[in-house]
């Protein structure tokens, strides 16, 4: 169904959608750059774990945020999905419109739950005013938003560059294997994480490096927050080690944690309390 508020054409059909998060297949923090960022090169995987978020115009016309599920700290003005609807406002000039968020992905995770909510609200808002733009340019808004924001605009595995908004795709497929992701009771700040890391100096494998058989990638990928991040909480080191214990072929911390995820051949069981008050998500890839 389609109508006109404010000479755009709305399209109904295109209000909700469903931000989902990503895990890191490695991560190696390069250099410490003048800009005070952090040159790095990672692996994203986008997985199905995700919110919901749902954009209609405004029809009393006053600008509206809402959430639900996990708690949104902070002033509405400041959450990802509000500055990602004015960066498109002071663009296009979008009338006023209600932004409901209900949060599944864990904060303080290392998913990229925020940037992802950030980059679909960008999305949705092109798809409800049909806004004529590519997704070079809405990639462009949102590198503005967040460093890894664009990697969910083409929402396709990607090896990231730079600050992890210099992008390019891969055609590394996890299908078939199984994911266990927990995340413990601790929420891991990236500017902490960033403050504390030293610079390994050390790239990646490049894609024709990386096999695709993933019981290799244990010797060959790292995640240089690990130590930083498992030394300050030695939790997190344990769920890795248990992961591996598992029968995990693969596993790693994502991004600058707390989340930690394991790859499996087939379908983990999880045993009694294991894991006990923690966020668990299992997904066949």
């Amino acid at each position: 169904m389609y109508i006109c508020i404010a000479g755009f054409t709305i399209d109904r059909n295109f209000m909700i959608v469903f931000p989902n998060a990503k895990i890191n297949l490695g991560l190696r923090v390069i250099r410490k750059r003048t800009d005070g960022y952090h040159d790095i090169e990672t692996i994203m995987y986008p997985i199905g774990l995700s919110d919901a978020l749902e954009i209609v115009p405004a029809a009393d016309g006053l600008f509206g945020f809402s959430a639900t599920g996990i708690i949104v700290e902070g002033d509405a003005e400041d959450n990802l999905c509000v500055k990602a609807f004015r960066l498109m406002q002071l663009k296009y000039g979008l009338p006023d419109v209600k932004i409901h968020l209900h949060k599944v992905i864990p904060t303080g995770a290392g998913l990229g739950g925020g940037s992802s909510d950030a980059a679909f609200a960008l999305k949705v808002l092109r798809r409800i005013f049909t806004i004529k733009n590519c997704n070079d340019s809405l990639r462009q808004m949102a590198i503005q938003l967040g460093s890894d924001c664009s990697v969910f605009v083409d929402n396709v595995p990607a090896l990231a560059h730079g600050r992890g908004e210099e992008l390019m795709k891969l055609s590394i497929t996890l299908k078939g294997y199984y994911l266990l992701l927990v995340k413990p009771e601790i929420e891991v700040s990236t500017p902490w994480a960033y403050s504390k890391i030293i610079p390994s100096g050390i790239t990646l494998p490049t894609a024709n490096e990386i096999p695709s058989d993933v019981n290799r990638w244990q010797s060959l990928l790292s995640n240089d927050f690990e130590s930083v991040v498992m030394d300050e909480y030695p939790q997190i080191r344990q769920i890795k080690n248990r992961m591996l214990e598992m029968g995990a072929v693969y596993s790693a911390m994502s991004g600058s944690g707390s989340a930690v995820f394991g790859l499996f051949n087939t379908q983990p069981e999880i045993q009694g309390d294991e894991f006990k008050n923690m966020f668990i998500w299992t997904q066949e890839l």
